[in-house]
């Protein structure tokens, strides 16, 4: 992680819950320094209060918003025009979006075009098209912690972050599997054995794929719960090889 990394956060709160914010920052923080936090939304609805009470504690400007007309969503024009006006302005190196609206789609692909990493955040109802458009895309749900979850009224909120799939779970998710095994297969040397860092970053590139979505906070604990490959720690235990089990 390149310290000197700024990123871009922009919530369109009308589309996501405000339970896991503390945990999206939180995972940012492996990518850089989250130093533009910008909430969207019209602050007089009272369907933001939930949000409010997150602004202060973690350094959020709210952008006002008015719902100038009945059932249009000018919140989502505002934040695009915010997103452009960042990477016009050259004062990020990447954005994250914090949404569960497909409509940013497009933002995704323009910011990537241009060079910018996109992290994705939103919840399980989340259009495939958005998760799959962005660098890296997790589902809120897996980061909100149990204090938040508390102190929301929403009864499908999670009370705990989302524990570890189990070996069979994962080894039935049939995507996974192929896209671990590929990974594996194209970055191997001639003896079959891939080094984990190779791995990871052919994963990151061709996918939005990230572990916390099963439950696992780095790659390797998920690919040890797989059971799938074969591991071997060198280096003096510093570096991780792994290699398909069947092999």
């Amino acid at each position: 992680m390149s310290e000197l990394n700024r990123i871009a956060l922009l919530i369109d709160c009308d589309n996501v819950s405000h339970n896991s914010i503390a945990g999206v920052i939180e995972e940012l923080s492996k990518f850089g320094k989250v130093n533009v936090r910008h909430a969207h939304g019209d602050w007089n609805s009272s369907s933001l209060s939930g949000w409010i009470e997150k602004l202060h504690p973690h350094a959020i400007r709210p952008m006002q918003q008015f719902a100038y007309t009945k059932g249009k969503n000018a919140t989502d024009s505002a934040m695009i025009i915010d997103a452009m006006d960042l990477l016009f302005g050259k004062t990020v190196e990447a954005f994250a979006l914090m949404t569960s609206d497909s409509d940013f789609t497009p933002l995704v692909m323009r910011l990537l075009e241009s060079g910018f990493p996109v992290y994705g955040f939103g919840e399980k109802k989340t259009p495939q098209p958005f998760v799959d458009a962005c660098s890296t895309f997790i589902y809120t749900e897996n980061l909100a912690n149990e204090k938040e979850n508390k102190d929301s009224d929403r009864p499908s909120a999670n009370k705990s972050k989302a524990k570890g799939k189990s070996k069979t779970q994962l080894r039935q998710d049939t995507s996974l599997v192929r896209l671990l095994r590929t990974a594996v297969e194209q970055t191997s040397d001639d003896d079959d054995w891939a080094l984990m860092n190779n791995v990871g970053k052919y994963i990151s590139n061709n996918s939005s794929f990230s572990p916390v979505n099963y439950g696992y906070i780095k790659l390797g604990a998920l690919i040890r719960a797989t059971e799938l490959f074969d591991v071997e720690m060198r280096n003096n235990g510093n570096s991780m090889y792994i290699k398909d089990s069947r092999k």
